[in-house]
């Protein structure tokens, strides 16, 4: 049960209890009226003090959730933009890396085609020789 349950148990409790203890007591009706209208009043001050006690926790626990819930934000927001930068820095790596493979791989296949070129041209003049010689006889 919460406190705010209880003490507002308490205090009808007590008001019950005061009614009853005053309507039972051997007073004049004038004095048990007075004294019940006393009574009243202090139990309808102890019921502010206490709402308002009341009110002003829910109000400090709802500032404290309030602070706890930006500090949070905050963090995560931090956290994201972190991610973000590290996002960038590993996309530019791999598109440095990328390209510099790209740019070896050109380089590579250009040496392999004149390789290439220059082999086909050899072998182009090798036949070209071999036809212009003689055959000789055996």
């Amino acid at each position: 049960m919460g406190k705010g349950k209880f003490a507002l148990g308490a205090l009808i409790g007590g008001a019950i209890g005061a009614a009853v203890g005053f309507l039972t007591a051997p007073k004049s009706g004038k004095e048990t009226r007075a004294e019940l209208k006393s009574k009243a009043d202090e139990v309808t001050k102890e019921a502010v003090d206490h709402a308002e006690d009341f009110a002003n926790e829910v109000n400090k626990r709802a500032h404290e959730a309030r602070d706890k819930a930006e500090d949070v934000a905050e963090d995560l927001k931090g956290k994201a933009e972190k991610l973000a930068d590290e996002a960038k820095k590993t996309s530019a790596d791999v598109r440095a890396k990328a390209e510099a493979s790209a740019t070896e791989l050109k380089k590579t296949a250009a040496t392999y085609k004149t390789r290439g070129e220059n082999a086909a041209r050899g072998a182009i003049e090798g036949a070209k020789k071999g036809l212009n010689k003689p055959v000789s006889k055996k």
